[in-house]
């Protein structure tokens, strides 16, 4: 269940096996979303290097990312889950991830518009972002792109 031997039975003793398999779950989304969020992070530099600007950079960056976490996610996090072609599978999960996207984006234009030392280092707003929209976009993903199809 886990990758950590000595945490899966920790886990399945204090949470009970269903707990500990969702909080696994989580804890993988985690750090899909960690390395999301260093994607993210790096393509919006890269398009500010270019000349992308702050709320254009960020845009692709959000979408750069979001690819990452899907595909991350689905040989990871929810692997065998989910059904159908892979095209409409990252479909619906940009389409469902929308609403953590206005977190995520809400959150990140706010701070880089009304406060001047996230305007100067946008990862601090990419970091806000990225923690205000995860949780809906874990219930969302788990839910609707990998539902479990087995049972």
């Amino acid at each position: 269940m886990v990758d950590i031997p000595i945490l899966g039975p920790l886990l399945v003793r204090a949470l009970g096996a269903e707990r500990a398999a969702l909080a696994t779950e989580f804890l993988r989304f985690g750090i899909v979303g960690t390395i999301g969020f260093l994607v993210d992070t790096a393509v919006l530099y890269g398009a500010l290097a270019l000349g992308g600007g702050l709320y254009l950079g960020r845009a692709v960056s959000y979408l750069s990312a979001a690819t990452a976490n899907w595909g991350l996610n689905r040989i990871w996090t929810f692997r065998g889950r989910g059904g159908g072609p892979v095209h409409r599978q990252w479909a619906l999960f940009v389409l469902v991830n929308l609403v953590g996207f206005a977190l995520n984006y809400g959150a990140y234009a706010l701070l880089v518009t009304f406060v001047p030392m996230v305007a100067a280092h946008p990862i601090l707003g990419v970091a806000a972002g990225s923690v205000a929209g995860m949780f809906t976009n874990f219930a969302l993903s788990r839910r609707l792109v990998f539902a479990d199809q087995r049972g």
